[in-house]
């Protein structure tokens, strides 16, 4: 009878410790910004992970590799009509979104596989366009990465970092 409460109360610990866990919030809550540029709809869903102390650039995100710009699954940049980056057209479509970060200038990449996870298996034969940014340093720093979705350009906003491109 003993051994039977015991285990009973084993449990019982692990399903009430399971469901606790299960209520937390992620670390890297999925976000969504959406926005009208030119008359198209612009929406990017991503992972919003926070700097909590880390150092972001150069090596939590490592300079001249590709990163999904965002956390977990590949952030994705979805239009509804053709458009132009950095005077480069974007046909309407849904596309993964990634970013090679590098001090003195970055590569904005719209990849034609939008279902994918992380940059792990990223093919950059499927790049639709990309993109040569400067990143530009922020007066502050912002704590969990946020896309701003203004009415001429996009702005990717981390730690001290804004990652922007022009939009038509």
């Amino acid at each position: 009878m003993k051994i039977l409460n015991i285990s009973l109360l084993v449990l019982f610990s692990f399903f009430a410790i399971s469901f606790a866990n299960a209520q937390e919030k992620p670390k890297s809550p999925p976000e969504k910004a959406t926005g009208m540029i030119n008359g198209a709809t612009i929406q990017i869903n991503y992972g919003s992970p926070s700097v909590r102390g880390r150092k972001i650039w150069g090596e939590l995100v490592p300079f001249n590799e590709v990163w999904r710009a965002g956390a977990n699954e590949a952030t994705t940049f979805e239009t509804d009509k053709d458009i132009t980056i950095e005077g480069l057209r974007l046909p309407a479509g849904k596309y993964a979104f990634f970013i090679i970060p590098n001090q003195s200038e970055s590569v904005i990449i719209f990849n034609k596989e939008a279902k994918q996870w992380g940059a792990y298996k990223y093919n950059d034969k499927l790049d639709q366009l990309r993109v040569k940014v400067k990143p530009q340093m922020a007066d502050s720093s912002t704590e969990k990465l946020t896309y701003i979705i203004n009415a001429t350009d996009v702005e990717l906003v981390w730690d001290k970092w804004i990652i922007g491109f022009s939009v038509k």
